[in-house]
Protein backbone atom coordinates (compact mmCIF):
# COMPACT_ATOMS: atom_id res chain seq x y z
CA UNK A 1 0.00 0.00 0.00
CA UNK A 2 1.27 3.16 -1.01
CA UNK A 3 2.17 6.00 2.23
CA UNK A 4 1.65 9.09 0.21
CA UNK A 5 -1.07 10.31 -2.09
CA UNK A 6 -1.36 13.04 -4.55
CA UNK A 7 -3.18 16.03 -4.17
CA UNK A 8 -2.76 18.32 -6.93
CA UNK A 9 -2.88 22.37 -5.96
CA UNK A 10 -1.12 24.95 -7.25
CA UNK A 11 2.76 24.73 -8.39
CA UNK A 12 5.90 26.45 -9.16
CA UNK A 13 8.81 25.19 -10.98
CA UNK A 14 12.19 24.92 -8.58
CA UNK A 15 15.26 22.96 -9.63
CA UNK A 16 16.95 20.94 -6.77
CA UNK A 17 19.58 18.17 -7.44
CA UNK A 18 19.59 14.25 -6.25
CA UNK A 19 21.63 11.30 -6.54
CA UNK A 20 21.52 9.08 -9.13
CA UNK A 21 20.01 6.75 -6.93
CA UNK A 22 17.60 8.95 -5.27
CA UNK A 23 16.44 10.17 -8.36
CA UNK A 24 15.93 6.34 -9.68
CA UNK A 25 14.07 5.58 -6.27
CA UNK A 26 11.43 8.73 -7.17
CA UNK A 27 10.62 7.23 -10.16
CA UNK A 28 10.09 3.89 -9.39
CA UNK A 29 8.09 5.22 -6.56
CA UNK A 30 6.32 7.18 -9.39
CA UNK A 31 5.88 4.37 -11.36
CA UNK A 32 4.64 2.30 -8.60
CA UNK A 33 1.85 4.72 -7.26
CA UNK A 34 0.83 5.96 -10.95
CA UNK A 35 1.97 9.62 -10.34
CA UNK A 36 4.71 11.98 -12.05
CA UNK A 37 8.54 12.22 -10.32
CA UNK A 38 7.05 15.66 -9.26
CA UNK A 39 4.22 14.88 -6.98
CA UNK A 40 6.11 11.77 -5.47
CA UNK A 41 8.73 14.70 -4.37
CA UNK A 42 5.59 16.72 -3.49
CA UNK A 43 4.15 14.64 -1.65
CA UNK A 44 7.32 13.06 0.58
CA UNK A 45 8.47 16.30 1.59
CA UNK A 46 5.09 17.31 2.92
CA UNK A 47 5.30 14.23 4.91
CA UNK A 48 8.55 14.40 6.48
CA UNK A 49 7.67 18.26 7.14
CA UNK A 50 4.16 16.64 8.93
CA UNK A 51 6.21 14.33 11.28
CA UNK A 52 9.30 16.29 12.34
CA UNK A 53 7.98 17.66 15.88
CA UNK A 54 11.37 19.46 15.82
CA UNK A 55 10.99 21.17 12.92
CA UNK A 56 7.14 21.97 13.26
CA UNK A 57 8.06 23.73 16.85
CA UNK A 58 10.85 25.68 14.81
CA UNK A 59 7.95 26.96 12.66
CA UNK A 60 6.16 28.50 15.49
CA UNK A 61 9.89 30.38 15.87
CA UNK A 62 10.21 33.90 14.82
CA UNK A 63 13.75 32.17 13.19
CA UNK A 64 11.32 30.74 10.57
CA UNK A 65 10.26 33.79 9.38
CA UNK A 66 13.93 35.07 9.21
CA UNK A 67 15.66 32.62 6.72
CA UNK A 68 17.29 32.75 3.37
CA UNK A 69 15.88 30.91 0.70
CA UNK A 70 18.14 28.84 -1.57
CA UNK A 71 15.63 26.81 -3.12
CA UNK A 72 16.33 27.91 -7.23
CA UNK A 73 12.45 29.03 -8.53
CA UNK A 74 11.96 29.02 -11.94
CA UNK A 75 9.99 32.08 -13.16
CA UNK A 76 7.12 31.53 -15.80
CA UNK A 77 7.67 33.07 -19.06
CA UNK A 78 4.80 34.75 -21.10
CA UNK A 79 4.05 31.37 -22.95
CA UNK A 80 3.32 28.93 -20.09
CA UNK A 81 0.54 29.13 -18.00
CA UNK A 82 -0.09 26.94 -14.99
CA UNK A 83 -1.45 23.63 -15.77
CA UNK A 84 -4.98 22.08 -15.36
CA UNK A 85 -4.94 19.38 -12.55
CA UNK A 86 -2.99 16.62 -13.47
CA UNK A 87 -4.34 12.85 -12.65
CA UNK A 88 -2.36 10.09 -11.68
CA UNK A 89 -1.33 8.17 -15.21
CA UNK A 90 -0.36 4.76 -16.05
CA UNK A 91 3.68 4.67 -15.96
CA UNK A 92 3.59 3.46 -19.68
CA UNK A 93 1.91 7.46 -20.46
CA UNK A 94 4.56 8.88 -18.29
CA UNK A 95 7.50 10.97 -20.36
CA UNK A 96 10.68 9.03 -20.57
CA UNK A 97 13.29 11.34 -18.75
CA UNK A 98 16.46 11.34 -17.77
CA UNK A 99 17.52 10.55 -14.63
CA UNK A 100 19.20 14.56 -14.31
CA UNK A 101 15.85 15.95 -15.01
CA UNK A 102 13.66 14.10 -12.57
CA UNK A 103 15.21 16.23 -10.05
CA UNK A 104 12.47 18.23 -8.18
CA UNK A 105 9.78 20.47 -10.25
CA UNK A 106 12.30 21.08 -13.15
CA UNK A 107 10.29 22.16 -16.25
Amino acid sequence: MPLLEVVQTRQISASIRLTDSTANQVDQYAAFIRASADDVIEEALKHCFGKDRDFQEFLKSPDARKITPTLRIRKPTANETEPAAKKPVSPASLPAQPVASVAGSKA
